[in-house]
């Protein structure tokens, strides 16, 4: 029970492949009370999966490239809990032409986007979540190793970097208030985020071959345990970091 008497709010749970549903799955498990966010189409697809989580946890309405659900989110909250402990930032997206075109001809429109949604909105959804986060507090974002150029990844690749250094003013930030901010680089999975990279197979093959433990990409649980670690007591001295879980591939060369 490591996550006995916590409260989490998890964002990013769409499918029972998505990383965030394994997480609010252990999450349950090992103690917590859960709370989803979801919006416009997908509200109903995080409804529905939500049935097949411990407990059906609600589901609460937050896109947050808007101000204004930023902003009721610890009215949302407090209907269901009355504050966090934690916090799961799962959200990525790029528009289709930010991704496997290069970097040279894609519109500002489409890389505003990206970077609006995938590095912006984790220190705008910390912000919002301080209210609701006393000391003790943990944030935890889902990443993908932004140190290289990777195949197709492009723009995308550009909003991690992004995430990966708003991660580590953001915990210099919430250290005045005693919460942590982390990261976790994970390797590839086979997510709906995974169907809209092209050339996604080119990953696959390179974890099978080069990680030192192996890695599966349809198993989301390893990543998913290091979010409920982190999630946890266990690390209260660690902020700012990013955490590889993806087989030991970044460890090694060629």
């Amino acid at each position: 029970m490591l996550l006995e008497g916590k409260r989490l709010l998890i964002t990013g749970v769409l499918t029972d492949q998505s990383i965030a549903f394994s997480v609010a799955r252990l999450a349950a498990e090992q103690g917590a009370t859960v709370v989803l966010t979801g919006f416009g189409r997908s509200l109903s697809l995080t409804t529905r999966i939500a049935k097949r989580l411990p407990g059906n946890p609600p589901v609460i309405e937050l896109d947050v490239t808007s101000e204004e659900d930023l902003e009721l989110l610890p009215k949302r909250v407090r209907e269901h809990v009355d504050g966090v402990d934690g916090v799961l930032h799962a959200i990525g997206f790029a528009p289709a032409d930010a991704l496997g075109q290069g970097v040279l001809d894609t519109s500002w429109e489409s890389v505003g986007t990206a970077l609006h949604v995938s590095t912006w909105s984790y220190p705008a959804l910390a912000r919002a979540c301080l209210p609701l986060m006393g000391s003790g507090g943990s944030y935890v974002g889902l990443d993908f190793d932004a140190r290289v150029a990777w195949p197709a990844y492009d723009w995308m690749g550009v909003a991690k970097a992004g995430l990966e250094s708003a991660n580590r003013y953001l915990a210099r930030d919430l250290g005045a208030h005693g919460i942590r901010a982390n990261l976790i680089a994970a390797g590839p999975l086979k997510t709906m985020a995974a169907k809209s990279i092209p050339g996604f197979k080119q990953f696959e093959d390179a974890w099978g071959t080069r990680s030192p433990l192996g890695w599966d990409v349809t198993d989301p649980e390893p990543v998913a345990k290091a979010c409920v670690a982190l999630l946890s007591d266990w690390f209260p001295a660690t902020t700012g970091t990013v955490v590889y879980v993806d087989g030991g591939f970044s460890a090694v060369g060629v």
